[in-house]
C-alpha cells in the first residue's frame, strides 16, 4: 500500500485515498498485532488453563474484610468483561464487614494466563467508613491464583493423607444451607495445604470440586519445588502487610492505582475497582511476568 502511495506521488488524485486506505489498514491491525502479541507472552504449560483467585484479608482488620470484598468484585467484573466464567467456589463472611476469604474460579482461555499476573499483596489508602472520625487507613490482602490442572496431570493422593470436614455451608440459600451438611473442607496432612468448597447443594459435587483444587495446589507446589524458586509464585506474595505489596489503590488523598512491578499508573480508581485490570496485566506479562518483579527495596522507594 505504501508503495502505491509513492508511485501515485503527490499530484495524483488517487493519492489521498491510498493514504487513507494505509491509515484505516493500520488502524485494524493495530490491535490484533496486540492480542497476537499478548497472546506470544502466554507460553506456560498451563496458561490456556482455567484459575482459581483466592483473596485472604491481611492487615487491618475489619478494614481489610471490606478490601477483600471489593477486590473479590473486582475480579468478578474483570472476569466478566474478559468473557470468562466466574464462579466463587467458597467465602468465609468477616465478623463485622466484608469477607475473610474467598476462592474464585474463572473459566475460560487463557484465564490463567492473565490471572497469574494478579498473584501478591494489594494495599489500600482510604477515609474509613467505619471510622467515626473519619480517618485514614491502610488495609493488605493478598491474592493467590493457581491453574486447574487436567485431571491425567501425574499428581497421586493418598486418602490417608487427606482428613475430610462436612459443615453447614454459611451465606445465602435458605433452608438448604441450614439444614445440611453439604460444604466440605479438605486438609492435606503431608503439606498442610486446605481447600474449601460450599458452593453447591451437594456434598459430593462440593467433595470433587475441592479435590480438584486440592490437585491443582500440589502440581502448583511441586512444580515452585523442581524449580527451586518457591519465591516465584508463593513466596512473593511475603506478609501480608506492608513491604511487601505489588499494587497501591490509593482513594484518599488523592486517587491513583499504580502497580510497583511496572510503574503503571491510573487516576481513574472507579474504572479499575470495575474490572479495569488489562492495562496492568498487559504491562506485566510484556515485561516479561515474574521476572519483571522489582525488589522490596525498590518497591517501597516507588511507593513512598
Amino acid at each position: 500500500m505504501l508503495e502505491l502511495v509513492d508511485e501515485a506521488g503527490s499530484d495524483d488524485a488517487e493519492a489521498a485515498t491510498y493514504e487513507q486506505e494505509v491509515l484505516d489498514t493500520l488502524g485494524r491491525l493495530e490491535p490484533k498485532l496486540d492480542e497476537l502479541e499478548l497472546a506470544s507472552f502466554l507460553s506456560g504449560p498451563h496458561d490456556g488453563c482455567n484459575a482459581f483467585v483466592t483473596i485472604n484479608s491481611g492487615a487491618g482488620g475489619t478494614e481489610s474484610c471490606d478490601w477483600a470484598d471489593m477486590l473479590l468484585r473486582m475480579y468478578t467484573r474483570w472476569a466478566e468483561n474478559a468473557g470468562f466464567k466466574a464462579e466463587v467456589l467458597d467465602l468465609t463472611p468477616g465478623e463485622e464487614a466484608g469477607i475473610s476469604s474467598a476462592t474464585l474460579k474463572i473459566d475460560g482461555p487463557n484465564a490463567f494466563g492473565y490471572a497469574k499476573a494478579e498473584r501478591g499483596v494489594h494495599r489500600l489508602v482510604r477515609i474509613s467508613p467505619f471510622d467515626s472520625n473519619a480517618r485514614r487507613h491502610t488495609s493488605f490482602c493478598s491474592v493467590d491464583v493457581i491453574a486447574e490442572v487436567d485431571d491425567d496431570v501425574d499428581i497421586e493422593i493418598d486418602d490417608a493423607d487427606i482428613r475430610t470436614d462436612v459443615y453447614r455451608a454459611s451465606g445465602k440459600g435458605g433452608q438448604h444451607v441450614n439444614r445440611t451438611e453439604s460444604a466440605v473442607r479438605l486438609t492435606h496432612i503431608p503439606t498442610g495445604i486446605v481447600v474449601t468448597c460450599q458452593n453447591d447443594r451437594s456434598q459430593i459435587k462440593n467433595k470433587a470440586t475441592a479435590m480438584k483444587t486440592l490437585k491443582s495446589r500440589l502440581y502448583e507446589k511441586r512444580e515452585d519445588e523442581k524449580r527451586s524458586e518457591m519465591e516465584r509464585f508463593y513466596g512473593e506474595k511475603g506478609d501480608i502487610a506492608w513491604g511487601n505489596q505489588i499494587r497501591s489503590y490509593v482513594f484518599q488523598p488523592y486517587q491513583m492505582v499504580k502497580d510497583l512491578r511496572t510503574g503503571v499508573e491510573t487516576g481513574n480508581v472507579q474504572a479499575v475497582m470495575d474490572g479495569g485490570l488489562d492495562p496492568f496485566i498487559h504491562a506485566w506479562l510484556r515485561a516479561g511476568g515474574p521476572t519483571s518483579r522489582k525488589s522490596a527495596d525498590e518497591r517501597n522507594a516507588d511507593d513512598a
